[in-house]
C-alpha cells in the first residue's frame, strides 16, 4: 500500500483525549496496510507559553535559547501520541528533529530546511511501525536545535513527504477543506474539492491561514500532493470518504482548465500605508526609500509611484501593521531628510483585498468586473497589485468584509 504523511495542528493535539482521537485515525490508515508517518505541532496554546515564560525572564530572548525552549512542545505531543498509539496495540515510535536528522541553516526561530535523511524513518517504517516525528523543527550543522517559525510543522510535514516521496500528505485542521473565502464572512462560501498550487500560494500570502505559506512553496516545489480535511470528524469515518474528503491542492496540468474564473476571494487585515510626499523624480529614489527598509527586515507589499509633476513625485508603499511605526521611525530618522522628501504620511485603517484564480489567464474582464462591483457598492481603490492569477486592491478597512461579499456574490462563488 501507500506511504502517506499525517500533520495534526495544534487543536487536534489540544487534549489527551484529543490525542487519542488522533491515535485512532492514525490506526486506522495503518489497519488497512499503509505505512503512515505522523507529524504533529504542540498542544495549542502551548508554543505561547513557553515564548511567555521565556520574556518574564529576558524581555528579548537569546533565539537560540528560545528554540530550545520552544522545541519542547512538539516533543510532547510526539511521545504522547507514541503511547497514544502504543495503547491501541501498534507498534509507533517518537522522533525529535534532530534525531531524523532534519538538517536547516543556523537562523534560529526562522531556520530553513537543507536536507532530511530518511534511512532511519525507512527502516522503522519496513518493521510495521508507524513512526512520529516533531514538526516545526530541526537541528543546524553545530547540533544547536532549531525552529522553522510559526506555522512550521506544516513544511515539516510536506517535507517529510517530500523526502519520503509519499503519496500524499494529509493536513488535519480545524477546518475541513479551503474555502472560497472565509465563512465567517461570508456565510454562503464554500469547500472547494481541488484548488492549485500556484492559487493555494496566493491564498495563503494574501492571509489565508488554512496553511503556511512555505509549506504550500515546499508543496509545489517538490510535487508533494497535499490534503487540507478536518480532524474534528468521527475519527472512525471509513478511509475512503475520509481520503476524499477536504480539499486536494493539486498541480494545474492535472486540472479542467474550463474550471472557474475565480476559485476565491482573500483578504488581510493586516496592512498600513505609507507616503513618501514630495521626492525627486530621478533614478535611485525607490531604492533610496525601500533600501532602508529592507534592510530592516520589513517586507514590502503593494507599490505604487505617482507621475512627475515639476520634476516630484509621491510614493506609496504597505507594509505589515505591525511593522508601521518601526517603518516610519527609519523613514522619518534616516531617509526624508537624506533624499529630501516633503513629508510621509501614514494610514493604518486599510485592507487588501484579492481575487485568485487560475482562470484569469484564459478569461478577460475580471478587473473591470471586480473595479465595477467596488464601485457599486461605494468602495474607492486606493492602491491596486496584480499576478498572472491575482488582482489585489487596497481599501479603507471598514469596507473589507462589504467587499468581500460584493465579489463573492459577483463572481457566482457561492455555485457549485
Amino acid at each position: 500500500m501507500a506511504l502517506i504523511v499525517h500533520k495534526y495542528g495544534g487543536t487536534s493535539m489540544g487534549s489527551t483525549e484529543r490525542i487519542k482521537n488522533v491515535a485512532k485515525r492514525v490506526a486506522k490508515w495503518h489497519d488497512a496496510g499503509h505505512q503512515i508517518v505522523v507529524v504533529p505541532s504542540a498542544m495549542s496554546g502551548e508554543t505561547n507559553r513557553l515564548i511567555a515564560l521565556a520574556k518574564e525572564i529576558m524581555p528579548q530572548p537569546d533565539p537560540r535559547e528560545l528554540d530550545m525552549l520552544a522545541s519542547t512542545g512538539e516533543q510532547v505531543s510526539v511521545a504522547l501520541l507514541s503511547m497514544a498509539l502504543q495503547m491501541t496495540g501498534k507498534k509507533a515510535v517518537s522522533y525529535a528533529g534532530w534525531q531524523v536528522p532534519i538538517k536547516t541553516d543556523s537562523a534560529y526561530t526562522k531556520a530553513r530546511i537543507q536536507s532530511i535523511d530518511d534511512a532511519r524513518v525507512r527502516k522503522d517504517l519496513a518493521e510495521g511501525k508507524i513512526v512520529i516525528i516533531t514538526g516545526f523543527q530541526g537541528v543546524d550543522d553545530a547540533g544547536n536545535i532549531t525552529t522553522l517559525g510559526r506555522g512550521g510543522s506544516d513544511t515539516s510535514a510536506v517535507a517529510v513527504a517530500a523526502a519520503l516521496k509519499a503519496q500524499e500528505c494529509l493536513i488535519y485542521t480545524d477546518v475541513d477543506g479551503v474555502y472560497t473565502t472565509d465563512p465567517r464572512v461570508v456565510s454562503e462560501a464554500r469547500r472547494l474539492k481541488t484548488v492549485t498550487f500556484e492559487e493555494m500560494l496566493e491564498m495563503a500570502s494574501l492571509g489565508s491561514k488554512v496553511l503556511q505559506i512555505r509549506s504550500v512553496e515546499f508543496a509545489g516545489n517538490y510535487k508533494v500532493p497535499t490534503r487540507v480535511l478536518s480532524s474534528l470528524t468521527d475519527p472512525m469515518i471509513p478511509l475512503e470518504e475520509e481520503a476524499a474528503s477536504g480539499t486536494l491542492i493539486s498541480f494545474e496540468e492535472d486540472t479542467n482548465m474550463e474550471q472557474a474564473v475565480i476559485s476565491g476571494i482573500a483578504f488581510n487585515r493586516d496592512e498600513a500605508k505609507i507616503t513618501v510626499l514630495g521626492v525627486p523624480d530621478k533614478p535611485g529614489i525607490a531604492y533610496q526609500i525601500l533600501g532602508p527598509i529592507a534592510d530592516s527586515n520589513i517586507e514590502v507589499d503593494m507599490i505604487i509611484q505617482n507621475q512627475s509633476v515639476d520634476g516630484k513625485t509621491d510614493f506609496t508603499f504597505t507594509v505589515a501593521r505591525g511593522e508601521y511605526v518601526k517603518a516610519m521611525e527609519i523613514l522619518e530618522k534616516s531617509v526624508k531628510a537624506h533624499i529630501g522628501a516633503a513629508s510621509i504620511v501614514g494610514d493604518t485603517k486599510v485592507s487588501k483585498v484579492s481575487v485568485v484564480g487560475v482562470g484569469m489567464r484564459s478569461h478577460v474582464g475580471i478587473a473591470s468586473q471586480m473595479f465595477r462591483t467596488l464601485s457599486e457598492e461605494g468602495i474607492n481603490i486606493q492602491m491596486i497589485s496584480t499576478s498572472e492569477i491575482k488582482i489585489s486592491v487596497l481599501i479603507n478597512e471598514k469596507y473589507m468584509e462589504l467587499a468581500v461579499r460584493a465579489l463573492h456574490k459577483a463572481f457566482d462563488l457561492e455555485k457549485a
